[in-house]
């Protein structure tokens, strides 16, 4: 439950600290006295999208800082996820929102995303607005609501899966036809591509290896008169051998080297360089003997060439390597068109078993939905008959979808007629204003108790009731509130003002700075005082206080 909330430089809000109860709490004030900033600022601690205009003219940023007691609601796996500290009686929420529109948010001094925030905030407040009546006329919040009823969440959550994996394959067989129906469209084009590419049995690295060997059989000559004129120069022809004079100078100097110590060092190099030089020599001479002319073999590589270079322009790629991608490419497709018909009708096969699965689900689904309905309306209708609605009917219509959902296969209408006579009609088009509230407390009254949630506000909710029916709604509230549940309710009307365990006013002051929002929590004098200006106006009467008085012994 919230335990108390901080906010400092929020809209009209300078600074507030408010401490709340379990229970059921109320917070009154006049009309524009800030009860809807201090609301804003709870969905924007709980995650809800800011801006730059929430920050108090001239503060640098705006915070909201929220305790909850979590100790009864087993949130601890949430925390472990997100890798938060768990602080079962003293959570704390912090959302910073700076006037160059950063905003920062915090879950015990973690930083956390907008994400997680909103995650956290959902499970520990929920917050009703007047216009959030208007979720009474919409088929997906009327199935969730039965959903809760229900208690079906694994098995509703079993279904999503379930379904998102037909739904998967559902896709699986419909690209298949497409792809399968366009290559058969293809085909003839498709096989003419890849037996062209085929045929022309490349593979890796050809070309830069053909490439090499023209420019050895186009210079044959060329390179083999260069081979011999080194190894001439080296060998020697008709005048003195290199090789012999370095042979030479070596036998010399070995010669002298017992009297000259310097002429045997002299004479290893010279040596190393012997060996160096004939083995280069040797080599020079195999090489040239091994280059030669072959017409044939060169007329062989310009062909291959010119057929490599063809292709490579046809399909617009540069190597080898691309060549021999799309050739394979083409061999898929053909393949799939040989196969296309098995493979399609494998992946049908797979379609039909989970549809078998996802169809059983949903049945089950449906008959936890009808069990559900039962109870429902029976519930409903005790709970509207207390709010003053004797001749009610309440039903819940299911009937089947043409076509499965993400949600299953039913469709829920909420069916309602407030006297004996209509007939049940969708409640979106027969429910006045005021009937809405009182389908939408109740149904919130029995939501609490199927839902971990601690808290709920409720925000002018019973707007439109007076008198006996105002009392009714309160106590309804007051019995939705407990230890481990806290109601919040912001009202108009003296008769649930009076049932609250705690009472805060919310008022604006002006001074030199301007125009302040503040809320406080009232004693039992000044609730006194608060109630009868609700009943009576500005102008006080005993009468009025009297009753106030009488109000608040009652409660």
């Amino acid at each position: 439950m919230l335990k108390s909330i901080i906010i400092r430089n929020f809209a009209l809000v300078e600074s507030i600290e408010v401490d709340f109860s379990p229970g059921l709490s109320v917070i009154t004030g006049e009309t524009g006295a800030g009860k809807s900033v201090f609301l804003g600022a709870i969905a924007i601690m709980l995650g809800q999208r800011s801006d730059t205009k929430s920050i108090r003219e001239g503060a640098d940023r705006c915070i909201i800082e929220g305790h909850f007691d979590i100790s009864s609601f087993s949130l601890q796996p949430f925390f472990e996820e997100n890798d938060l500290e768990y602080c079962a009686d003293d959570c704390i929420i912090r959302r910073e929102i700076s006037s160059s529109g950063r905003s920062r948010a915090f879950i015990n001094d973690t930083p956390v995303s907008a994400a997680v925030l909103k995650e956290l905030g959902g499970r520990l407040i929920d917050i009703h607005s007047q216009h959030q009546n208007l979720l009474l006329c919409n088929r997906n919040y009327q199935l969730n609501v039965l959903d809760i009823m229900a208690h079906d969440a694994s098995l509703l959550a079993s279904y999503k899966e379930e379904y998102a994996a037909y739904v998967a394959v559902q896709k699986e067989v419909e690209a298949l036809r497409a792809e399968i129906e366009k290559s058969r469209r293809d085909e003839e084009w498709l096989r003419f591509q890849f037996d062209e590419l085929d045929s022309a049995a490349l593979s890796s690295n050809e070309q830069e290896q053909l490439e090499q060997e023209q420019q050895e059989l186009s210079h044959a000559e060329d390179i083999r008169a260069a081979l011999y004129t080194a190894y001439t120069a080296i060998e020697g022809g008709e005048g003195t051998s290199l090789l012999q004079s370095l042979r030479e100078g070596v036998v010399a100097l070995s010669r002298v080297a017992g009297h000259y110590a310097s002429a045997g060092e002299l004479s290893e190099r010279l040596d190393s360089n012997f060996i160096e030089l004939k083995d280069c020599c040797d080599e020079l001479r195999r090489r040239a003997e091994s280059v030669q002319s072959a017409p044939d073999r060169l007329e062989y590589v310009d062909r291959r060439l010119a057929l490599i270079y063809s292709l490579q322009t046809k399909h617009k790629v540069s190597s080898v390597e691309e060549l021999i991608a799309l050739r394979d490419s083409y061999r898929e497709k053909l393949d799939h068109i040989d196969n296309g018909d098995w493979e399609l009708q494998q992946a049908e096969k797979r379609c039909a078993v989970q549809h078998k699965k996802v169809t059983a689900l949903a049945a089950q689904l449906t008959e936890a939905r009808t069990t559900a309905a039962k109870e429902l309306q029976q519930n409903i209708v005790a709970v509207l008959v207390n709010l003053g609605m004797p001749m009610i009917r309440f039903e819940v219509s299911i009937t089947p979808l043409a076509s499965l959902s993400s949600l299953g296969g039913d469709e829920v209408t909420f069916l309602f007629s407030a006297n004996s006579i209509s007939a049940p009609q969708p409640l979106a088009t027969v429910a006045s204003g005021g009937e809405m509230a009182r389908v939408m407390l109740a149904l919130k009254s029995l939501i609490a108790t199927n839902l971990d949630q601690p808290t709920l506000i409720f925000d002018e909710i019973d707007t439109g009731i007076s008198g006996v029916l105002a009392e009714r709604m309160g106590r309804l509230m007051q019995q939705m509130g407990s230890a481990r549940h806290q109601v919040i309710s912001i009202t108009h009307l003296p008769q649930v003002a009076a049932l609250g365990a705690s009472h805060y006013k919310v008022f604006k002051e002006e001074s030199e700075k301007g125009t302040h929002t503040h809320i406080i929590e009232l004693g039992r004098e000044e609730r006194v005082r608060e109630i009868a200006q609700m009943m009576s106006g500005e102008v006080l009467t005993d009468a009025a206080l009297d009753n106030a008085a009488l109000l608040l012994s009652q409660k």
